[in-house]
């Protein structure tokens, strides 16, 4: 299964989304994806173990409680893969955030000008 296989289903995004705040027990994972997906137990239980299995989490047990974890691995190899795409993006956002930096010095200015007419509106 390739990674985007994975993470193309929206539970297992969910999954890692919950993981990415760090380390967490399978029961809180559970109780978490059941409320919002409305699936059973065993279908988390399964969830949980292809992002294992693919290498996208770790376990580990403390007593009877299984902690899991993102491992960061594959999520390299698709940030990787997506360094390739990234020129159709980063300018566009480069150019949002300056215009809203002006757009905020602007409003600044005004604010601080008391003879300008749209500060009194």
């Amino acid at each position: 299964m390739h990674a985007f296989d994975v993470l193309g289903d929206p539970v297992r995004r969910r999954l890692l989304e919950l993981l990415a705040t760090g380390e967490q027990p399978a029961g809180a994972l559970t109780e978490t994806v059941r409320r919002e997906f409305g699936i059973s137990q065993p279908a988390v239980s399964q969830h949980l173990r292809v992002l294992r299995d693919h290498g996208f989490t770790t376990v580990r047990a403390e007593g009877t409680r299984r902690l899991y974890a993102v491992d960061p691995g594959p999520l390299r190899e698709i940030d990787a893969w997506l360094a390739g795409f990234r020129r159709f993006w980063t300018p566009p956002l480069a150019a949002l955030g300056t215009e809203l930096a002006r757009g905020r010095r602007e409003r600044r200015l005004r604010e601080d000008d008391p003879d300008d007419e749209r500060t009194h509106r």
